[in-house]
This record gives C-alpha cells, structure tokens and sequence, in this order.
C-alpha cells in the first residue's frame, strides 16, 4: 500500500531526477576540437613578411604538429584589417579560424571608424595575449640624423619636407607618427602603405623618412645595415634592441605606448574550444625554436589565459580610445 509519506519521497525523487535530466540536457556538450581533417586557419591581417606573420607561420608548424590537422596561415591585408577581422567574425565558433593581429584591431579601429563593419569587445573572442612588443623608431641608414633629438631638430628645420611611413591609416605605427608630430611640435607628411614590408622598402628607398616599424623587422633591417634604430615606444628595454633608448629617454616623452600580439577567435566561441586553443598555443610558444625567434625579434612572450586577455583588450580598447581622441584622427 502507497503511503502518503512514500508517495511524497517518490514524487520528490521523481522530481529532482527530472530536474537533474533538465540540467544535463540544457547543459551544451563539450565542443571537439580539433575536427578530423579540417584545416585550422589562422589569418594574418597583414601581408607576407612582417613580424606577425613571420610569427603565425613559426606557430602554425608546432600547432599542426601537436593538433594533427593542417594549419595554414592566411594573409588577408587591407582596410586597416578590417578585411582580415571580417573574415573571422563571419567564420564558424569551432577554433578552426583564427586571428593573429595587433592592437589596432579591436582597440584602435572602434574610435578611428564610425561606421566600423564589426564590434572589437562583442564580435572578437579573446584567446590569448601572445606577445608584447613595440614600435621601433627606425630612418634609413644615409639619414642626416643618428638620434631622436637630431630628427626633431632636423624637421623644425625643415617643416613638412620629411614623410613617415606607416602600416597602414590607423596602425599603431601611424598613430605613433601623429603623436610624435604633437609631442614634438613637428611638422611630417604621412604615407600609409598596405603593410610592414611596403612600408620598409620605402624607408630603405628614402621615399619615406621615418617608419615606427615592428622590432622583428627593425632589428633584421638594423644588422643588415639597411637602417637606423633611434627610439622604441615603451618604457622598458628590450634586449635584443641593443641599448636602442625609450622614447622619453631619447628626448620626446609621452609616447609610451606597448602593444603585441593577440590571438582572436570569432564571437560565440564555446569556453571549452578557447581554453583547447589557448592550450595549443601555450604549448608552442615553449618550443625552444618558438621562444627564440620570439626573443631575437625583441618581443616578450606572454602566454597569456584568455580570461587575462580579455581584460586586457578592454584595457587597451580605453587606452587607444584616449589617445585618438586626444590627437583628434578619425578615418572616415
């Protein structure tokens, strides 16, 4: 005979075991990562040949080693990476796309476009703050000029007669040339150009007089003898720069200004796929081939979890909003 009181702890236990089923079944089964023979994409939003893609492709060998499926780097340069973002918002959450880029990204583009086709804090994923790093102040190696304070006095002397290069409008090497304008009290022409490796065959070619180039090229152009190191955009040293000042060190402070490297995912990414990516990456940035190339290239890796990139993004995405707004650029 059913009791009343058997009849309650059955209907309790019949209740907490639907309960339990409801959680199970609400509860998203962990994403596999990688998938069979799917290629992981990693887009480079720059052309071939600067420092973030000489990086993702080193990356790219010991993620595919590790991981077992290819992994391709993909340049996708132009509009400020606008065209290199687009391509991972719109792809699949699964990890099989990614994006190695920089601060001008998520943290520079949403003040310098009002009309910017994606949102950096919404419709990016923060993976992993690779690397920090920053802009070398290097000029070719005929400059009438060997130190910062030489250059600000040269173009007082001669206003609007020197052009600085650029990654491209509203790069951090674009953005530093302004600020050095507005520190200095100087006066440049600015030259944008569709990369790093552009913009470096210009310098060396004397059609720009200036570039804040990214240490990994800086340093390679350096020992080659091709140009001139004068001032680097952070205020610690780096080793593998030499000695080469900070910019308050070689006469023009306020220009302050560490970035790096950042690994993005498209928006939506489940927890469980970004912390097998974050694993990936983690384990290659140890390989000794990695760290070096990293370590010569007069970047600090960073490793970071994607919790701690995430605030950082949100950080710079401040920063970067401070320092447009002070200088007044918008780009469209």
């Amino acid at each position: 005979m059913l009791t009343r009181a058997r009849f309650t702890r059955r209907a309790a236990a019949a209740l907490l075991l639907a309960g339990s089923l409801a959680a199970l079944l609400a509860t998203p089964p962990a994403q596999a990562f990688p998938t069979a023979g799917k290629p992981v994409r990693i887009i480079v939003p720059f052309p071939p040949g600067g420092q973030t893609d000489i990086q993702a492709r080193m990356m790219a060998q010991r993620l595919q080693q590790s991981l077992g499926v290819p992994v391709l780097v993909e340049n996708k340069p132009g509009a400020s990476t606008i065209i290199g973002a687009q391509e991972v918002v719109r792809a699949a959450p699964d990890g099989h796309t990614l994006l190695y880029t920089i601060a001008i990204t998520a943290a520079q583009n949403p003040h310098l476009f009002s009309k910017l086709p994606y949102d950096g804090l919404k419709d990016l994923t923060p993976v992993m703050f690779v690397a920090r790093s920053s802009t070398v102040l290097t000029v070719p190696a005929a400059a009438p000029y060997s130190t910062l304070r030489e250059l600000v006095a040269y173009a007082k002397a001669n206003p609007g007669k020197l052009n600085f290069g650029s990654f491209s409008l509203g790069s951090t090497s674009h953005l530093v040339g302004e600020m050095l304008m507005q520190q200095a009290g100087i006066e440049m022409v600015h030259v944008p150009f569709k990369g790093s490796g552009d913009a470096t065959v210009a310098l060396i070619g004397n059609q720009v007089q200036l570039l804040f180039d990214g240490p990994t090229t800086a340093i390679n152009n350096a020992k080659a003898g091709k140009v001139k190191m004068l001032a680097v955009t952070d205020s610690k040293p780096y080793a593998a720069l030499g000695g080469v000042p900070t910019m308050a060190e070689a006469g023009v402070p306020g220009i302050d200004v560490p970035g790096g490297m950042q690994m993005f995912g498209p928006a939506r990414m489940p927890p469980d796929v970004v912390a097998k990516v974050n694993a990936a990456l983690a384990a290659a940035l140890k390989s000794p081939e990695v760290e070096k190339l990293f370590i010569d290239g007069g970047t600090e890796i960073l490793a970071s979890s994607a919790e701690d990139h995430a605030r950082s993004v949100k950080e710079q995405h401040e920063r970067w909003g401070a320092v447009i707004r002070k200088l007044g650029l918008k780009l469209d």
